[in-house]
Protein backbone atom coordinates (compact mmCIF):
# COMPACT_ATOMS: atom_id res chain seq x y z
CA UNK A 1 0.00 0.00 0.00
CA UNK A 2 1.01 3.26 -0.92
CA UNK A 3 0.80 6.21 1.63
CA UNK A 4 0.97 9.62 0.29
CA UNK A 5 4.24 11.75 0.53
CA UNK A 6 4.65 15.47 0.41
CA UNK A 7 6.79 15.14 -2.46
CA UNK A 8 3.58 14.23 -4.08
CA UNK A 9 2.24 17.44 -4.59
CA UNK A 10 5.65 18.46 -5.73
CA UNK A 11 5.37 16.02 -8.61
CA UNK A 12 2.17 16.34 -9.37
CA UNK A 13 2.57 20.38 -10.01
CA UNK A 14 6.05 19.79 -12.04
CA UNK A 15 3.76 17.20 -14.52
CA UNK A 16 1.24 20.11 -14.53
CA UNK A 17 3.79 22.42 -16.37
CA UNK A 18 3.24 23.34 -19.79
CA UNK A 19 7.07 23.55 -19.91
CA UNK A 20 9.23 21.33 -18.14
CA UNK A 21 12.55 20.00 -17.73
CA UNK A 22 13.40 16.42 -17.19
CA UNK A 23 13.04 15.23 -13.29
CA UNK A 24 16.31 13.64 -11.36
CA UNK A 25 14.64 12.36 -8.13
CA UNK A 26 17.80 12.17 -5.68
CA UNK A 27 17.94 10.47 -2.16
CA UNK A 28 19.40 7.51 -0.02
CA UNK A 29 17.97 4.20 -1.02
CA UNK A 30 14.83 2.74 0.54
CA UNK A 31 13.90 6.61 1.03
CA UNK A 32 10.69 5.66 -1.36
CA UNK A 33 11.67 7.22 -4.61
CA UNK A 34 10.68 4.76 -7.06
CA UNK A 35 7.19 4.15 -5.06
CA UNK A 36 6.34 8.30 -4.96
CA UNK A 37 6.99 8.15 -8.86
CA UNK A 38 5.05 4.92 -9.18
CA UNK A 39 1.86 6.73 -7.51
CA UNK A 40 2.49 9.53 -10.19
CA UNK A 41 2.46 7.12 -13.19
CA UNK A 42 -1.10 6.35 -12.47
CA UNK A 43 -2.43 9.41 -13.44
CA UNK A 44 -0.92 9.59 -16.89
CA UNK A 45 -2.11 7.07 -19.91
CA UNK A 46 0.82 5.41 -20.34
CA UNK A 47 3.72 4.64 -17.65
CA UNK A 48 6.88 2.80 -18.49
CA UNK A 49 9.43 1.82 -16.08
CA UNK A 50 13.17 0.61 -16.95
CA UNK A 51 15.68 -0.20 -14.36
CA UNK A 52 19.05 -0.46 -15.68
CA UNK A 53 20.38 -2.30 -12.60
CA UNK A 54 17.67 -4.86 -12.64
CA UNK A 55 18.17 -4.98 -16.60
CA UNK A 56 21.51 -3.55 -17.45
CA UNK A 57 20.48 -4.99 -21.59
CA UNK A 58 18.58 -1.32 -21.16
CA UNK A 59 22.31 0.13 -20.55
CA UNK A 60 23.34 -0.20 -24.33
CA UNK A 61 20.59 1.31 -26.11
CA UNK A 62 22.15 4.67 -24.34
CA UNK A 63 25.60 3.36 -25.49
CA UNK A 64 24.76 4.15 -29.33
CA UNK A 65 24.43 7.27 -28.98
CA UNK A 66 22.05 10.58 -27.09
CA UNK A 67 19.83 10.65 -29.95
CA UNK A 68 16.63 10.63 -27.97
CA UNK A 69 13.78 9.91 -30.16
CA UNK A 70 15.65 6.64 -31.02
CA UNK A 71 16.12 5.71 -27.83
CA UNK A 72 12.22 6.03 -26.90
CA UNK A 73 11.83 4.43 -29.99
CA UNK A 74 13.92 1.15 -29.18
CA UNK A 75 12.28 1.59 -25.53
CA UNK A 76 9.01 1.10 -26.67
CA UNK A 77 9.56 -1.46 -28.45
CA UNK A 78 11.31 -3.62 -25.69
CA UNK A 79 8.96 -2.74 -23.45
CA UNK A 80 5.55 -3.23 -26.09
CA UNK A 81 4.14 0.04 -24.49
CA UNK A 82 3.24 3.63 -25.96
CA UNK A 83 5.61 6.19 -25.14
CA UNK A 84 3.82 9.55 -26.36
CA UNK A 85 4.76 12.86 -25.57
CA UNK A 86 1.58 14.30 -23.29
CA UNK A 87 0.24 11.52 -22.36
CA UNK A 88 3.41 8.99 -21.02
CA UNK A 89 5.30 9.29 -17.66
CA UNK A 90 9.04 7.57 -18.86
CA UNK A 91 10.41 6.43 -15.64
CA UNK A 92 14.61 5.51 -15.78
CA UNK A 93 15.40 3.89 -12.60
CA UNK A 94 18.72 3.10 -11.08
CA UNK A 95 20.15 5.28 -13.26
CA UNK A 96 23.46 5.57 -12.14
CA UNK A 97 24.42 2.82 -13.79
CA UNK A 98 25.21 4.67 -17.55
CA UNK A 99 26.54 7.88 -17.41
CA UNK A 100 25.30 8.23 -20.93
CA UNK A 101 21.79 7.91 -19.49
CA UNK A 102 22.66 10.25 -17.05
CA UNK A 103 23.94 13.00 -20.23
CA UNK A 104 20.67 11.72 -22.20
CA UNK A 105 18.41 13.95 -19.99
CA UNK A 106 19.30 17.17 -21.43
CA UNK A 107 18.60 15.93 -24.44
CA UNK A 108 14.56 15.39 -23.61
CA UNK A 109 14.31 18.67 -22.50
CA UNK A 110 16.04 19.99 -26.12
CA UNK A 111 14.44 16.97 -28.21
CA UNK A 112 11.19 15.86 -26.97
CA UNK A 113 10.20 18.56 -24.48
CA UNK A 114 6.59 17.42 -23.89
CA UNK A 115 7.53 13.55 -23.04
CA UNK A 116 7.40 13.59 -18.97
CA UNK A 117 10.68 12.14 -17.99
CA UNK A 118 11.69 11.25 -14.40
CA UNK A 119 15.18 9.74 -13.61
CA UNK A 120 15.99 8.49 -10.16
CA UNK A 121 18.87 5.79 -8.58
CA UNK A 122 20.56 4.99 -5.30
CA UNK A 123 24.71 6.31 -4.97
CA UNK A 124 23.52 8.82 -8.04
CA UNK A 125 25.85 11.49 -6.38
CA UNK A 126 28.80 9.92 -6.79
CA UNK A 127 27.66 9.24 -10.93
CA UNK A 128 26.90 12.83 -10.68
CA UNK A 129 30.46 13.78 -9.41
CA UNK A 130 32.16 12.51 -12.30
CA UNK A 131 30.69 14.31 -14.85
CA UNK A 132 29.46 17.35 -12.87
CA UNK A 133 28.29 19.80 -16.19
CA UNK A 134 25.73 17.15 -17.27
CA UNK A 135 22.57 19.16 -17.50
CA UNK A 136 23.27 22.75 -16.54
CA UNK A 137 20.03 24.25 -16.77
CA UNK A 138 18.08 21.62 -18.78
CA UNK A 139 17.55 18.83 -15.29
CA UNK A 140 15.53 19.81 -12.92
CA UNK A 141 16.46 18.14 -9.63
CA UNK A 142 14.22 17.20 -6.37
CA UNK A 143 15.16 15.81 -3.13
CA UNK A 144 13.42 12.99 -1.36
CA UNK A 145 14.02 11.79 2.24
CA UNK A 146 12.43 9.04 4.93
CA UNK A 147 9.10 10.30 5.75
CA UNK A 148 8.57 13.03 8.31
CA UNK A 149 6.64 13.03 11.62
CA UNK A 150 3.59 14.42 9.76
CA UNK A 151 3.64 11.40 6.65
CA UNK A 152 4.23 9.22 9.43
CA UNK A 153 0.78 10.60 11.27
CA UNK A 154 -0.73 10.44 7.94
CA UNK A 155 -0.04 6.78 7.18
CA UNK A 156 -1.43 5.85 10.77
CA UNK A 157 -5.01 8.08 9.47
CA UNK A 158 -4.05 10.78 11.96
CA UNK A 159 -5.15 13.62 9.06
CA UNK A 160 -8.05 15.32 11.57
CA UNK A 161 -4.82 15.17 14.33
CA UNK A 162 -3.00 17.06 11.81
CA UNK A 163 -5.41 19.44 11.44
CA UNK A 164 -5.67 20.44 14.95
CA UNK A 165 -2.49 20.77 15.29
CA UNK A 166 -1.47 22.88 12.99
CA UNK A 167 -5.40 25.33 14.14
CA UNK A 168 -3.54 25.35 17.67
CA UNK A 169 -1.22 28.38 18.94
CA UNK A 170 0.24 29.64 21.79
CA UNK A 171 -3.02 31.78 22.62
CA UNK A 172 -5.05 28.45 21.60
CA UNK A 173 -2.55 25.23 22.91
CA UNK A 174 -3.82 21.35 21.83
CA UNK A 175 -6.31 20.39 24.72
CA UNK A 176 -4.55 17.66 27.12
CA UNK A 177 -6.19 14.61 25.28
CA UNK A 178 -4.74 15.35 21.90
CA UNK A 179 -1.75 16.41 23.27
CA UNK A 180 -0.90 13.20 25.12
CA UNK A 181 -2.13 11.62 22.37
CA UNK A 182 0.24 13.19 19.72
CA UNK A 183 3.29 13.13 22.22
CA UNK A 184 2.30 9.24 22.15
CA UNK A 185 2.40 8.65 18.75
CA UNK A 186 6.08 10.79 18.18
CA UNK A 187 7.78 8.56 20.83
CA UNK A 188 6.22 5.57 18.65
CA UNK A 189 8.07 7.73 15.30
CA UNK A 190 11.40 7.78 17.01
CA UNK A 191 11.41 4.30 17.26
CA UNK A 192 9.88 3.19 14.00
CA UNK A 193 11.72 6.34 11.96
CA UNK A 194 10.55 7.23 9.04
CA UNK A 195 12.03 4.28 6.45
CA UNK A 196 8.85 3.62 4.10
CA UNK A 197 9.23 -0.20 4.49
CA UNK A 198 9.16 0.23 8.50
CA UNK A 199 6.65 2.48 8.54
CA UNK A 200 4.27 0.14 6.90
CA UNK A 201 5.26 -2.43 8.97
CA UNK A 202 4.21 -0.46 11.69
CA UNK A 203 1.10 0.51 10.32
CA UNK A 204 0.27 -3.38 9.83
CA UNK A 205 1.79 -4.75 12.97
CA UNK A 206 1.97 -2.21 15.58
CA UNK A 207 4.88 -4.46 16.19
CA UNK A 208 8.11 -2.22 17.04
CA UNK A 209 10.82 -5.78 17.00
CA UNK A 210 8.91 -6.37 13.32
CA UNK A 211 10.00 -3.30 12.13
CA UNK A 212 13.18 -3.52 13.94
CA UNK A 213 13.86 -6.61 11.48
CA UNK A 214 13.31 -4.25 8.51
CA UNK A 215 15.82 -1.09 10.06
CA UNK A 216 18.35 -4.02 10.11
CA UNK A 217 17.92 -5.51 6.84
CA UNK A 218 18.08 -1.46 5.25
CA UNK A 219 21.68 -0.78 7.57
CA UNK A 220 23.14 -3.96 5.88
CA UNK A 221 21.92 -2.93 2.35
CA UNK A 222 23.49 0.05 2.86
CA UNK A 223 26.78 -1.76 4.22
CA UNK A 224 26.89 -4.15 1.30
CA UNK A 225 26.77 -0.81 -1.14
CA UNK A 226 29.80 0.33 0.49
CA UNK A 227 31.96 -1.45 -2.16
CA UNK A 228 29.93 -0.04 -4.75
CA UNK A 229 31.05 4.20 -3.47
CA UNK A 230 33.45 3.97 -6.64
CA UNK A 231 36.69 2.65 -4.66
CA UNK A 232 36.98 5.41 -3.15
CA UNK A 233 37.18 4.64 0.73
CA UNK A 234 37.90 1.08 2.21
CA UNK A 235 34.12 -0.54 2.99
CA UNK A 236 35.60 -1.35 6.59
CA UNK A 237 36.34 2.34 7.20
CA UNK A 238 32.77 2.85 6.00
CA UNK A 239 31.30 0.87 8.48
CA UNK A 240 33.51 1.84 11.35
CA UNK A 241 32.75 5.53 10.26
CA UNK A 242 28.87 5.26 9.81
CA UNK A 243 29.04 3.26 13.90
CA UNK A 244 30.75 6.30 15.21
CA UNK A 245 28.52 8.90 13.87
CA UNK A 246 25.75 6.81 15.44
CA UNK A 247 27.40 6.83 18.62
CA UNK A 248 28.44 11.00 18.42
CA UNK A 249 24.76 11.72 17.00
CA UNK A 250 24.88 15.90 18.04
CA UNK A 251 28.48 15.94 19.62
CA UNK A 252 31.12 17.74 17.52
CA UNK A 253 32.69 14.72 15.71
CA UNK A 254 35.88 13.49 16.96
CA UNK A 255 37.63 11.49 14.29
CA UNK A 256 39.74 9.74 16.47
CA UNK A 257 36.83 7.74 18.30
CA UNK A 258 36.10 5.83 14.46
CA UNK A 259 37.22 2.48 15.49
CA UNK A 260 40.75 1.31 13.78
CA UNK A 261 43.77 3.02 12.97
CA UNK A 262 42.80 5.41 10.39
CA UNK A 263 44.08 8.70 9.99
CA UNK A 264 41.96 12.19 10.12
CA UNK A 265 42.16 12.57 6.39
CA UNK A 266 40.73 8.83 5.84
CA UNK A 267 38.14 9.34 8.24
CA UNK A 268 37.02 13.03 6.28
CA UNK A 269 36.84 11.42 3.21
CA UNK A 270 34.53 8.93 4.68
CA UNK A 271 32.17 11.02 6.25
CA UNK A 272 31.82 13.18 2.74
CA UNK A 273 31.19 9.34 1.04
CA UNK A 274 28.91 8.76 3.82
CA UNK A 275 27.05 12.28 3.38
CA UNK A 276 27.28 11.80 -0.62
CA UNK A 277 24.87 8.65 -0.04
CA UNK A 278 22.53 10.45 1.80
CA UNK A 279 23.25 8.31 4.97
CA UNK A 280 24.45 10.70 7.36
CA UNK A 281 23.60 15.06 7.46
CA UNK A 282 26.30 17.42 8.92
CA UNK A 283 25.47 19.96 10.80
CA UNK A 284 28.15 22.88 10.13
CA UNK A 285 29.08 25.86 12.83
CA UNK A 286 28.53 29.01 11.84
CA UNK A 287 29.68 32.35 13.41
CA UNK A 288 25.85 33.75 12.36
CA UNK A 289 26.86 37.14 12.02
CA UNK A 290 24.24 37.73 9.18
CA UNK A 291 22.70 35.96 6.28
CA UNK A 292 24.03 33.66 4.50
CA UNK A 293 24.79 31.32 6.84
CA UNK A 294 27.19 29.52 5.16
CA UNK A 295 29.58 32.74 4.55
CA UNK A 296 30.60 32.76 8.09
CA UNK A 297 30.69 28.62 8.49
CA UNK A 298 33.72 26.62 9.65
CA UNK A 299 33.69 23.84 8.12
CA UNK A 300 36.66 21.92 10.40
CA UNK A 301 33.50 22.02 13.54
CA UNK A 302 31.31 19.61 12.28
CA UNK A 303 28.50 17.49 14.03
CA UNK A 304 26.70 14.63 12.61
CA UNK A 305 23.31 13.24 12.12
CA UNK A 306 22.14 9.91 10.81
CA UNK A 307 19.10 10.13 7.94
CA UNK A 308 16.79 8.17 10.19
CA UNK A 309 16.16 8.12 13.91
CA UNK A 310 14.78 4.13 13.44
CA UNK A 311 18.50 3.34 11.51
CA UNK A 312 20.40 5.27 14.09
CA UNK A 313 19.01 3.45 17.29
CA UNK A 314 19.41 0.00 15.26
CA UNK A 315 23.06 0.71 14.86
CA UNK A 316 24.01 2.06 18.44
CA UNK A 317 22.02 -1.62 18.95
CA UNK A 318 25.19 -3.33 16.65
CA UNK A 319 27.31 -1.02 18.21
CA UNK A 320 26.59 -1.27 21.60
CA UNK A 321 24.70 -3.48 22.32
CA UNK A 322 21.66 -4.27 23.98
CA UNK A 323 19.92 -0.49 24.04
CA UNK A 324 16.66 -1.66 25.35
CA UNK A 325 17.23 0.68 28.28
CA UNK A 326 17.37 3.84 25.64
CA UNK A 327 14.36 2.43 23.88
CA UNK A 328 12.32 2.08 27.53
CA UNK A 329 13.55 5.47 28.04
CA UNK A 330 11.69 6.66 24.26
CA UNK A 331 8.55 5.31 25.77
CA UNK A 332 8.03 6.11 28.92
CA UNK A 333 10.20 9.04 30.57
CA UNK A 334 8.57 12.00 30.86
CA UNK A 335 8.79 14.93 28.16
CA UNK A 336 11.29 16.71 29.70
CA UNK A 337 13.58 13.98 30.48
CA UNK A 338 13.10 12.88 26.84
CA UNK A 339 13.69 16.18 25.57
CA UNK A 340 17.18 16.59 28.01
CA UNK A 341 18.63 13.10 28.34
CA UNK A 342 19.84 11.93 25.21
CA UNK A 343 20.45 12.52 21.60
CA UNK A 344 17.42 11.85 20.26
CA UNK A 345 15.20 14.61 20.47
CA UNK A 346 17.97 17.11 18.96
CA UNK A 347 18.52 14.47 16.34
CA UNK A 348 14.73 14.45 15.65
CA UNK A 349 14.51 18.29 15.35
CA UNK A 350 17.29 18.39 12.78
CA UNK A 351 15.62 15.80 10.78
CA UNK A 352 12.01 17.07 10.95
CA UNK A 353 13.62 21.09 9.78
CA UNK A 354 15.38 19.55 7.09
CA UNK A 355 13.13 17.44 5.40
CA UNK A 356 10.28 19.72 5.71
CA UNK A 357 11.82 22.16 3.45
CA UNK A 358 10.49 22.42 -0.35
CA UNK A 359 12.66 19.30 -2.19
CA UNK A 360 13.56 21.38 -4.96
CA UNK A 361 17.18 22.63 -3.29
CA UNK A 362 19.73 21.37 -1.60
CA UNK A 363 19.84 22.48 2.01
CA UNK A 364 22.67 22.78 5.06
CA UNK A 365 21.56 22.87 8.60
CA UNK A 366 23.71 24.98 10.87
CA UNK A 367 24.47 25.62 14.50
CA UNK A 368 26.51 27.68 16.66
CA UNK A 369 29.22 27.48 19.76
CA UNK A 370 31.29 30.13 21.39
CA UNK A 371 34.80 29.64 20.16
CA UNK A 372 36.45 30.19 23.76
CA UNK A 373 37.75 27.28 25.86
CA UNK A 374 36.57 28.51 28.52
CA UNK A 375 32.77 28.35 27.22
CA UNK A 376 30.79 25.44 26.80
CA UNK A 377 27.83 27.41 24.67
CA UNK A 378 25.91 25.97 22.22
CA UNK A 379 22.47 26.89 20.19
CA UNK A 380 21.44 23.62 18.13
CA UNK A 381 20.21 24.57 15.37
CA UNK A 382 20.57 28.17 13.03
CA UNK A 383 18.43 29.17 10.17
CA UNK A 384 17.26 31.60 7.89
CA UNK A 385 13.68 33.45 8.56
CA UNK A 386 12.12 36.67 7.37
CA UNK A 387 16.05 37.53 6.41
CA UNK A 388 17.34 37.64 9.73
CA UNK A 389 19.13 34.63 11.64
CA UNK A 390 16.51 32.22 14.01
CA UNK A 391 18.48 30.52 16.42
CA UNK A 392 16.52 27.05 17.72
CA UNK A 393 17.26 25.42 21.08
CA UNK A 394 15.75 22.16 21.32
CA UNK A 395 15.23 22.01 25.28
CA UNK A 396 12.85 21.12 27.82
CA UNK A 397 13.96 23.43 30.65
CA UNK A 398 12.91 26.80 31.85
CA UNK A 399 14.06 30.19 30.72
CA UNK A 400 16.58 29.91 33.44
CA UNK A 401 18.29 26.67 31.45
CA UNK A 402 18.75 28.63 28.58
CA UNK A 403 21.93 30.59 28.78
CA UNK A 404 23.68 29.80 25.47
CA UNK A 405 20.65 30.82 23.66
CA UNK A 406 20.78 34.54 25.71
CA UNK A 407 23.89 34.42 25.40
CA UNK A 408 23.70 34.05 21.52
CA UNK A 409 21.15 36.94 21.05
CA UNK A 410 22.60 39.14 23.21
CA UNK A 411 25.94 38.94 20.88
CA UNK A 412 24.07 38.54 17.65
CA UNK A 413 21.70 41.53 18.65
CA UNK A 414 18.50 39.15 17.78
CA UNK A 415 14.96 39.84 18.84
CA UNK A 416 13.45 36.62 18.18
CA UNK A 417 14.27 32.71 18.74
CA UNK A 418 12.43 29.39 19.09
CA UNK A 419 12.69 27.07 22.28
CA UNK A 420 11.42 23.61 20.74
CA UNK A 421 10.52 21.01 22.71
CA UNK A 422 7.72 18.81 23.96
CA UNK A 423 6.21 21.56 25.48
CA UNK A 424 2.48 22.72 24.47
CA UNK A 425 2.59 25.80 22.01
CA UNK A 426 3.74 28.83 24.56
CA UNK A 427 6.11 31.60 24.50
CA UNK A 428 7.21 34.32 26.83
CA UNK A 429 9.64 37.47 26.68
CA UNK A 430 13.22 37.77 27.85
CA UNK A 431 14.31 40.97 29.45
CA UNK A 432 18.20 41.52 28.65
CA UNK A 433 19.49 44.04 31.25
CA UNK A 434 22.99 44.46 29.37
CA UNK A 435 21.61 45.77 26.99
CA UNK A 436 19.08 48.32 27.93
CA UNK A 437 16.47 46.01 28.92
CA UNK A 438 15.63 44.54 24.87
CA UNK A 439 12.84 42.28 25.11
CA UNK A 440 13.74 38.53 23.01
CA UNK A 441 11.35 36.63 22.24
CA UNK A 442 11.15 33.01 22.53
CA UNK A 443 8.09 31.22 21.03
CA UNK A 444 7.91 27.18 21.79
CA UNK A 445 7.20 25.13 19.06
CA UNK A 446 7.01 21.66 20.14
CA UNK A 447 8.69 18.79 18.43
CA UNK A 448 5.85 17.63 17.09
CA UNK A 449 4.91 20.93 14.82
CA UNK A 450 8.33 21.66 13.38
CA UNK A 451 6.73 21.25 9.76
CA UNK A 452 4.88 24.70 10.56
CA UNK A 453 8.05 26.29 11.44
CA UNK A 454 8.40 27.83 7.97
CA UNK A 455 4.73 28.87 8.34
CA UNK A 456 4.93 29.99 11.31
CA UNK A 457 5.04 33.96 12.62
CA UNK A 458 7.77 34.37 14.33
CA UNK A 459 7.45 37.74 16.58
Amino acid sequence: MYHNRIIDKWLEEWASRKSRKPLLLRGARQVGKSSAVRHLGEKFENFVEINLEKNSSYISIFKENLDVRRIVSQLAVIEEKTIEPGKTLLFIDEIQMSAEAIMSLRFFKEDLPDLHVIAAGSLLEFALEEIPTFGVGRIHSMFMFPMTFDEFLMANGEERLITARNAAQASNPLPSSLYEKIISLFRTYILVGGMPEAVSKWVDTHDYIACQEIQDDIVVSYEDDFSKYKKKADPVLLRQTLHSVATQITEKFVYSKVSGDYKASEVKKALEMLSMAGLIIPITHSDANGIPLESDADNSYRKMLMLDTGLALRILNMTLGNISELTTHILTSNVTDLVNKGPMAEMVAGLEILHNKAPNLRYELYYWQRMSKSSNSEVDYLISHNQTVLPIEVKAGIQGGMKSLWLFMHEKKLHSAIRCSLENYGEFDYIDKEADNEVRHVSICPLFALSQLEASEVK
